[in-house]
């Protein structure tokens, strides 16, 4: 990475074409640079400057008018999550929170996307300058999804690079999909940039006695636990990590852990999860397509499957072979979206019976089971 200066401050430039403008927040001068260095360096992005604490930013927000802030977790003066409030509260836009790969760094960094961050980076905890480097493509395109996506202020809430490989490399396509109805009813749910909130808020209008529920979310190791943990808190049905060989059960809900692909499997008369370390599929463990396949595989019309908001393509090709399976398909809309990555490019190639908004999503899952 080449070395950059600390921007400071820069006029906006009337070119609304210009490159993204993003202030960087964080009270380590090293993070400060290394972050600086990883998005000046790319060319539709622009540091226009830094601040080491939310009161610099607060000054620097106006003065500079960025398109996106990176945000740490952890801050003197003012923690991030306090910060992060009173700006959704007062002048929403796009933040990426930075946080730490512990279990307090996921709790925090899980209430920061439910008070209306787009998404988050997580710091390395030993060597930050290669740890950085080793992610600067991720960091730089949710930077880049961030600056474009749908942003939305929410109320504090009660706690209650890979190659890009498809589904093929875990899970051959071609088996034959259940070719009758039984009375057990699946329901696959897949996101990722601003997933959290969204299947929360579809989850949390699903009755006690609702058929079994799969979820991948693209999310690291550490947060996925935590994350099974607020779903279970604001939700009628029990949330659980999924756990290898697990039985799919009515009135649960089973979310692949941050390390591993989740699959549907047909064992006798029950579905069970089964978890796989396989490689990367569109550079995500877990990834969607492969959960769908598995689904289309295993429970073809006793299932359906949504798609949520989310960065990139995972998922579109696997709620497609959902589709041509019997099973019932819905796509979030792009209002509702905060990024319509997923959801959108399933759109684009016919893999949605229907597309609505995240209002709507349970109520029109719940009468496809049903009917």
């Amino acid at each position: 990475m080449k070395a950059q200066p600390d921007p400071g401050s820069a006029a906006r430039p009337a070119d609304p074409k210009a490159r993204k403008r993003v202030l960087v927040i964080d009270d380590s001068a090293l993070m400060r640079r290394l972050l600086s260095e990883i998005l000046s360096d790319t060319p539709d992005l622009e540091v226009v400057g830094t601040a080491p604490d939310p009161f610099v930013a607060r000054d620097k927000i106006k003065a500079l008018e960025p398109d996106v802030l990176t945000l740490d977790v952890e801050m003197p003066r003012m923690d991030g999550l306090k910060f992060l409030a009173n700006l959704m509260r007062l002048r929403p836009m796009p933040v990426i929170m930075v946080s730490s790969l512990t279990e307090r760094g996921a709790d925090v960094t899980l209430e920061a996307l439910a008070l209306g961050a787009v998404d988050f980076v997580s710091k390395p905890t030993i060597d930050l300058e290669r740890g950085l480097d080793g992610c600067a493509e991720e960091i730089v395109a949710k930077v880049r999804a961030a600056a474009g996506a749908r942003v939305c202020s929410r109320e504090p809430r009660a706690a209650r690079p890979a190659p890009r490989l498809s589904a093929d490399a875990v899970l051959a396509r071609g088996g034959r999909p259940t070719p009758f109805r039984t009375t057990d009813r699946i329901i696959a749910i897949g996101a990722s940039t601003g997933g959290t909130e969204a299947i929360r808020e579809v989850l949390e209008q699903m009755p006690a006695d609702a058929p079994g529920v799969i979820v991948s979310q693209h999310i690291p190791e550490a947060f996925s636990g935590p994350f099974a943990r607020r779903l279970d808190a604001s939700s009628a049905m029990c949330v659980r990590e999924a756990e290898h060989g697990q039985q799919v059960l009515p009135g649960h809900v089973y979310v692949a852990p941050g390390s591993s692909h989740l699959l549907l499997r047909r064992s006798g008369a029950h579905y069970v999860c089964e978890l796989s370390d396989g490689p990367l599929v569109n550079r995500h463990r877990p990834s969607v397509d492969v959960m769908f396949r598995s689904v289309a595989q295993s429970a073809g019309a006793n299932a359906v499957g949504l798609i949520l908001t989310g960065m990139g393509a995972d998922g579109a090709q696997g709620l497609l072979e959902m589709r041509e399976a019997g099973a019932r398909t819905f796509a979030q809309d792009q209002a509702t979206s905060v990024v319509w990555g997923m959801p959108g490019e399933a759109v684009k190639r016919g893999a949605a019976d229907e597309v609505l908004p995240l209002a709507g999503a349970a109520r029109a899952v719940l009468a496809a089971v049903n009917g």
